[in-house]
């Protein structure tokens, strides 16, 4: 587990003065990595209050000395993706971490030479794009909430709602990766099979869309093919997290979901565009939930003794919904859920360690999701479906307005906090995303056929 040092020390203040307002998700003690584009040039930068440290121009700035391991780690980065310097040993991004936050401290006697290149160093962030911050190889998402995972069981009406390997190992399944998308924009209603009303199978844009509010764990250094990670190094591999809107098309998932979920994921998942640290989040660590008395032993590759001490956060975790009558009245969004990370079942730690433990080999930049993070009580169902009781007790509005599922035009803010007496709290920027409607005639006669769409791979290859 990760030491207690300078850069958490709650008296220290920043220079720029929207890092110590009092409800930012960045202030000093943060120091979240990410990646954008500046004049059309993919970069890496730092969040801090509402600007970025763009670190091109810090190398570029001369203020970190030569050859240092904080310069190595800006030097990682000139690709515009966080991929190498998550790959490389943790002193190195602690150390870039212990530059900046030296760099950007109220009382820092070199402030005057980093006000020489605000500009170039500090752009603020509305006048940036957000990328994602490293390129994603795997994507594997994980159901570790025993009350999600039981509601949607009842809902199913199966005999056993809770899977008998539910409190013997972390379940997942293996998501795609190439549809993860930095938050922002919007979330297309994707078109699939489900049974209508009627009970028929039907083809057409999927009425059942949902949100799912997760937490997401980065992966830095990798392991190698068939070593697994001991529970208790497991930390060690998690370079930091965000937050994860997996997006859901209930109704498509239902029908297909035999060998586990597939098109009704696969279309859209959000991702908050800042990795929180591990190093930042350590003043947060707390014990895991006890397991009941009467629940199956932990195996010995998922009991660790440094796990069950800090395996924990104090997170909460929130979900708000805008609709586009709220938005046209002038309305506020309307928080739907408020959860805590206590609602997990398994800790991230157990999720590596189980993930390796027949030899799989995760590699940098790999993801990994808590699942919908629900808990016992009505505010901290993570979904819709769970807050509507399956479509039967329907989301009612301060407007007025009812929701079962989310209708076109509405919008998923998800956001979290870390909090704890005697630490700075910090935040994780906010996850969005905005219903759009479905591409109408996806389908239609005037659509090519797989045998024009060879011939015309094969004249563009004569080309």
């Amino acid at each position: 587990m990760i030491a207690l040092n300078a850069t958490h020390d709650p008296a220290r203040r920043s220079w720029v003065e929207s890092a110590n307002l009092p409800d930012t998700d960045f202030p000093i003690q943060n120091l979240p990595f990410g990646a954008f584009e500046r004049d059309g040039v993919a970069r890496a930068g730092v969040a801090i209050g509402e600007h970025v440290v763009d670190l091109r121009a810090l190398l570029d700035s001369g203020l970190l000395a030569a050859g240092s391991d904080a310069a190595l780690a800006c030097e990682a980065t000139l690709d515009g993706t966080l991929n190498r310097l998550m790959a490389m040993a943790p002193r190195y991004a602690s150390a870039l971490r212990a530059a900046l936050s030296d760099l950007l401290k109220s009382d820092e006697p070199q402030r005057a030479q980093m006000q020489q290149h605000v500009d170039a160093l500090l752009p603020r962030v509305d006048t940036l794009t957000l990328r994602l911050p490293c390129e994603v190889g795997d994507y594997t998402d994980f159901l570790t909430s025993l009350h999600h995972t039981e509601r949607h069981g009842r809902y199913k009406g199966l005999a056993d709602p809770l899977p008998p390997a539910f409190k013997s190992l972390p379940i997942a399944y293996h998501g795609r990766a190439s549809s993860l998308r930095v938050s922002g924009g919007d979330v297309r209603r994707p078109h699939g099979q489900y049974r209508d009303a009627n009970g028929q199978i039907v083809f057409g844009p999927a009425p059942a869309l949902d949100f799912e509010l997760e937490l997401a764990a980065w992966i830095g250094a990798g392991n190698t093919l068939t070593q697994p990670i001991p529970v208790d190094a497991a930390h060690a591999h998690i370079f930091g997290y965000s937050l994860l809107n997996d997006w859901s098309a209930k109704s498509i998932q239902w029908f297909e979901q035999v060998l586990g979920p597939f098109l009704g994921k696969s279309f859209h998942s959000s991702l908050s565009p800042w990795i929180v640290t591990a190093e930042a989040l350590a003043p947060f660590r707390k014990a895991p939930v006890a397991r009941a008395t009467d629940d199956p032993p932990l195996m010995p590759h998922l009991h660790g003794v440094q796990d069950q001490q800090q395996g924990g956060l104090h997170l909460e975790l929130h979900a708000d919904l805008s609709t586009r009558q709220l938005r046209e009245a002038g309305g506020d969004a309307v928080r739907i859920t408020h959860t805590h990370l206590d609602n997990l079942y398994w800790t991230f730690a157990q999720m590596v360690a189980h993930h390796t433990s027949n030899g799989c080999n995760l590699r940098t930049g790999d993801l990994l999701g808590s699942g919908t993070i629900s808990g016992a009580s009505d505010a901290s169902r993570a979904c819709i479906t769970e807050l509507t009781n399956a479509g039967r007790d329907p989301l009612r509005l301060p407007n007025g307005e009812t929701r079962t599922a989310l209708e076109d035009g509405d919008e998923i803010v998800l956001s979290a906090r870390a909090t704890k007496p005697g630490a700075v709290s910090i935040g994780f920027g906010t996850c969005h995303g905005r219903i759009a409607p479905a591409f109408a005639q996806l389908f239609t006669s005037s659509a090519p056929t797989a045998q024009e769409q060879h011939s015309a791979r094969e004249t563009e290859t004569r080309a």
